[in-house]
């Protein structure tokens, strides 16, 4: 459908809707951004935009054109992603190849390259010369998370456009209207950088379980200390054990909870469901010490990035918060 399909990104649209109204559009763009932000999303919608031939500056999303970009079969239009860890010189001179025949039409051919940061340097090079020399009727979109990652010379030559996360609450709106549950939402857009990389979250059988383990583990930190422990032997083994950092997240945003409780702030919380028990708890001890809590999982997610056993890290964190 149409460019108002993506939440957010009102400047990167009204940018790419200018060009399309004026009829400026660059051969070549950098959609950079988080990811999840939207950038993949937004590039099918310029394609859709300027393959339309029902509209001149977004897309119907119902002519023959705008059906054959969503289904990804549009013969003008090619997308080209990592063969493994990176992009390889073989992918972008079969693009090439590709690019020097006519077009199927008198349409304009794009091509999008999906994690763009992650061209080996022939493979740079080798874009950034198809680049210097544009064809009539080619457009290049690059997708990546950090564009200051690509060539300087590549990025001389492509426009910028960046993508920017949206408001939490924006993308709360949109996943709740379908009809996702609130527990899991919250959680999902405070650590997802975008309405797309959330959903996936709250999708996941996995994040829905990680919540109640946290809030299991919080509960009995707070009260139940001994049971703790036994609590984080059994999470180590368990499959849980390999999301260790994300959970570690997900008991910052309780620590933030209860902080907010301490202070009254109670529309602000993201374990809303849960705020009759936390409320009776947050002032147990003073604000400061849930920030302390805090700080320890962010000390213990740094240890777990440089490899330290995950059962003597969380343990050593709880023992650290008890004051042991």
């Amino acid at each position: 459908m149409s460019f108002a399909t993506i939440p957010g990104q009102t400047r990167a649209k009204q940018v790419l809707q200018n060009a399309l109204r004026g009829n400026r559009l660059s051969h070549a763009y950098i959609f950079s951004g988080p990811s999840g932000s939207g950038r993949k999303r937004t590039a099918l919608k310029l394609a859709q935009a300027i393959y339309c031939t029902e509209r001149t500056d977004d897309a119907c999303g119902a002519c023959l054109n705008c059906r054959k970009v969503e289904h990804g079969n549009h013969p003008d239009l090619y997308i080209v992603e990592p063969d493994g860890a990176s992009i390889k010189i073989e992918q972008i001179r079969e693009l090439q190849k590709k690019f020097a025949y006519r077009s199927t039409s008198a349409l304009t051919k794009i091509y999008i390259l999906q994690d763009a940061d992650r061209m080996t340097v022939q493979a740079a090079n080798s874009l950034l010369k198809f680049l210097e020399e544009p064809q009539t009727g080619a457009l290049a979109i690059l997708l990546t998370e950090n564009g200051n990652a690509l060539l300087p010379t590549i990025r001389s030559r492509a426009q910028w456009v960046a993508f920017v996360p949206p408001d939490r609450r924006t993308m709360a709106d949109a996943l709740l209207r379908e009809g996702l549950s609130p527990a899991v939402v919250w959680p999902a857009v405070h650590l997802a950088a975008g309405v797309d990389a959330a959903r996936e979250l709250a999708q996941a059988e996995w994040f829905a379980e990680a919540r109640n383990v946290v809030l299991q583990l919080a509960k009995e930190a707070a009260t139940r200390f001994p049971e703790a422990l036994l609590s984080v032997q059994k999470l180590v083994k368990s499959e849980l054990g390999e999301r260790l950092p994300v959970l570690l997240d997900m008991w910052m945003l309780w620590c933030k909870d209860m902080v907010h409780l301490h202070y009254g702030r109670k529309d602000h919380l993201i374990y809303g469901d849960q705020a009759d028990w936390m409320a009776g708890q947050a002032f147990s001890r003073a604000a400061g010490e849930w920030v302390r809590w805090m700080d320890r999982a962010v000390e213990t997610q740094k240890r777990l990035r440089f490899h330290a056993n995950p059962q003597l890290a969380l343990e050593s964190m709880l023992l650290d918060i008890q004051g042991g």
